[in-house]
């Protein structure tokens, strides 16, 4: 229950380089490094419910660890896969509906921050939030 609370995202780093990698344009690119991205994360057990607020849309994601569902990206990119619990780090693997491709992201908490990260085709990117 440790990923509980409002997060905000402080800073990224590489994240134009991959979501230009993911195939998102030039101007979304430009839009989606102010998008002022807040997750407010709810776990009880293996269930979490999320919601995704920034500059472009609010999003509301309910999962439980270990079984697949789909999702929709910022950018429209359909999405399905799974988040598993690995010790302290949440591991999410999602295949894009459009291509095959794997999308791989991570959470964990690193002194006091939300760490996600992400790997798309070779290209690692990073988010930062504070609560």
């Amino acid at each position: 229950m440790a990923f509980n609370g409002t997060w905000k995202v402080d800073r990224s780093e590489n994240y134009d380089r991959f979501m230009e990698q993911m195939g998102i344009n030039v101007m979304k690119r430009k839009l989606a490094e102010h998008d002022n991205l807040k997750i407010t994360i709810e776990q009880t057990g293996d269930k979490f419910h999320i919601k995704e607020s920034s500059t472009f849309r609010t999003k509301d994601i309910d999962f439980t660890l270990g079984l697949p569902f789909d999702y929709s990206l910022a950018d429209g990119t359909e999405v399905s896969g799974t988040w598993e619990m690995d010790g302290d780090m949440l591991k999410g693997k999602f295949t894009r509906k459009d291509n095959n491709k794997v999308l791989t992201t991570t959470r964990a908490l690193v002194g006091g921050e939300l760490v996600q990260t992400y790997n798309y085709e070779g290209v690692d990117a990073k988010r930062i939030f504070k609560k």
